[in-house]
């Protein structure tokens, strides 16, 4: 565990300084019931060590994020009778995330009418052409 990372509220309950109803704990990440859940058995998997977001965490700690995602979706999936479940991540204040330490929601569906999704938009051609080859150069 990182002794320099912000003193999120992630941290502190990995450092067991305030409750929660943990569901899953192994070397690298803690997953936990959400304290003010969209849905019940909404839960959040949150590696160890401290990355704010997708963007500066390294390759091995999200590797053991997505894999505790993948064991206990099921589980929570199945522990409340859901039929689906939302997996979802915000990545900086733009975009909806609260705390800043990378954490994946598992939010267990019932029904699609419990999930607005997002506004599309109409891309022409041209456009999305153009994004993507902004991408590929982004990402080369």
């Amino acid at each position: 565990m990182n002794d320099t990372a912000p003193d999120t509220i992630f941290m502190k309950i990995i450092r067991r300084e305030i409750p929660a109803e943990i569901v899953y704990e192994d070397d690298e990440t803690i997953a936990f019931l959400d304290s003010n859940p969209a849905t019940k058995g909404h839960t959040l998997v949150v590696p160890k060590e401290f990355s704010e977001n997708i963007f500066d965490i390294d390759e091995e700690p999200l590797t053991a994020v997505m894999r505790t995602v993948k064991k206990i979706a099921p589980a929570v999936r199945d522990a409340v009778g859901a039929h689906g479940l939302h997996i979802n991540s915000n990545h900086g204040s733009a975009a909806g995330q609260v705390v800043p330490h990378l954490h994946i929601h598992l939010i267990p569906r019932h029904s699609r009418d419990e999930f607005n999704f997002w506004p599309q938009q109409h891309l022409s051609t041209a456009d999305a052409a153009a994004i993507a080859t902004a991408i590929r150069e982004k990402i080369g």
